[in-house]
C-alpha cells in the first residue's frame, strides 16, 4: 500500500492514512496471568483469540495481548526489559467521578496497582491511573467535555 488511498467510490486519492487507532497491542510477561486480569475487568475475550495471543474487543478499537519477546521480535527491536515507565499510558474515559471510583476499584479486585488515585483535576474532570500486571498504565478518567455517542464511543469535536 502506498501512501496515497483512495476511496471505494473512486474519488481522488489523499495522502496519508486514516486517523484511526484500530488495535493496541500489549507486550505481557505472563499471557495466562494478563489475560486473567482483563477478564476481570470483565472484558470479553474474543473468539479470534488463539493460545499465541489474546484479543479484546473494545467500544472502538481492539487490545491484544502478546508475550513481550515475540511481540519485540515480530516488530524486529529488542526486547530491553520492561523498564518502569514507557512513555505511553491508555485510557478508559467514564461517563462520571463515580464510575471512575467503581473502575478503579474493579481494576484493584483483579490485581492491578493504584499509581495516582482519582482526583479532580485541573482541566475540569475526574482522573486516576492503576498499572496492570505487566506495568502498562492505564487511566481512569471522567471528561465533562469529551461526551459520548450511543455507542459508546467519545464523540470529539
Amino acid at each position: 500500500m502506498t501512501a496515497q488511498s483512495s476511496t471505494a467510490e473512486g474519488t481522488a486519492p489523499q495522502a496519508g492514512f486514516p486517523a484511526r487507532i484500530s488495535i493496541v497491542t500489549l507486550g505481557v510477561s505472563d499471557l495466562d496471568r494478563s489475560t486473567a486480569f482483563y477478564e476481570a475487568l470483565g472484558w470479553r475475550r474474543s473468539t479470534a483469540s488463539s493460545p499465541e495471543i489474546v484479543w479484546f474487543r473494545t467500544a472502538d478499537s481492539v487490545l491484544g495481548l502478546f508475550p513481550t519477546e515475540e511481540l519485540a521480535a515480530d516488530a524486529g527491536v529488542p526486547a530491553t526489559g520492561e523498564p518502569t515507565f514507557r512513555g505511553v499510558t491508555l485510557a478508559v474515559n467514564l461517563e462520571s467521578p463515580a464510575l471512575v471510583d467503581a473502575a478503579l476499584a474493579t481494576a484493584v479486585e483483579a490485581g492491578a496497582v493504584v499509581v495516582k488515585p482519582p482526583v479532580p483535576t485541573a482541566w475540569g474532570g475526574y482522573s486516576g491511573y492503576f498499572e496492570d500486571p505487566d506495568g502498562h498504565l492505564w487511566e481512569l478518567a471522567h471528561n465533562p467535555f469529551f461526551p459520548f455517542t450511543e455507542d459508546g464511543s467519545l464523540d470529539l469535536p
